[in-house]
């Protein structure tokens, strides 16, 4: 009889079984640490033939370690991040994007369907001008693809939003915890849905697809 499934989380299962052979192939051998192995330098080469462009890659264990770190690389201590009210990183990474950014303020966006809305983000932006001292700088948008709903973004939407943060001086990161499930059903290329519509980093999800305590930052 087939195992029954598992709803609690995409992430409840186990490792695909060729990520596993790969581990224990891997594990042969001797390779240099701190990111200038083979395997680390060879993964940078493909996710960069991936995106069609060079790519810097961080590999990292978790999707929270992904995220935080990857605002923390945009985004000041003084700056703020503004996220879909339902993001990942509002409701479910236990403060380490305020801590890894060393106290940035997580801004709530309304948006129906888990996807922040263009007029939305321009109405809360207002809330936080230039040069006011005694308040947060707007310093980051954040956009999860696929959405904590199961919605996704379409290109002419990610553009869109990416143009009005470029605009008023954000960086644009992406929760692609569900990348891969994006690319697929919108049936086109990551590239397409990252640099090329204003993506300026990453967070390129492996768990829920079957890999083992890996994710990149990109």
């Amino acid at each position: 009889m087939a195992d029954a499934l598992n709803f609690a989380s995409d992430n409840a299962s186990g490792a695909a079984p060729r990520i596993m052979d790969a581990l224990n192939h891997a594990n042969a051998g001797y390779a240099m640490p701190y990111g200038v192995d083979d395997y680390s330098k060879a993964a940078e080469a493909v996710l960069s033939a991936i995106f069609e462009r060079d790519c810097t890659v961080f590999l990292v264990p978790t999707g929270t370690a992904a995220n935080a770190l990857a605002l923390s690389a945009i985004c000041p201590p003084w700056g703020a991040v503004f996220g879909h009210d339902q993001a990942h990183i509002m409701d479910s990474e236990c403060g380490a994007p305020e801590f890894f950014t060393h106290g940035a303020k997580l801004v709530r966006v309304p948006g129906g369907k888990g996807r922040i809305e263009p007029a939305a983000l321009k109405h809360v932006l207002r809330g936080f001008p230039r040069g006011v001292v005694k308040q947060v700088q707007a310093s980051a948008l954040t956009l999860s693809q696929a959405s904590e709903s199961g919605t996704l973004y379409k290109v002419a939407a990610i553009r869109e939003l990416s143009r009005i943060a470029h605009e008023a001086g954000l960086k644009v990161h992406m929760d692609g915890a569900r990348f891969a499930n994006a690319v697929a059903r919108l049936k086109i290329s990551p590239a397409d849905m990252t640099w090329k519509a204003g993506i300026d980093v990453l967070s390129f999800g492996g768990t829920k697809n079957g890999t083992l305590m890996c994710e990149a930052v990109v």
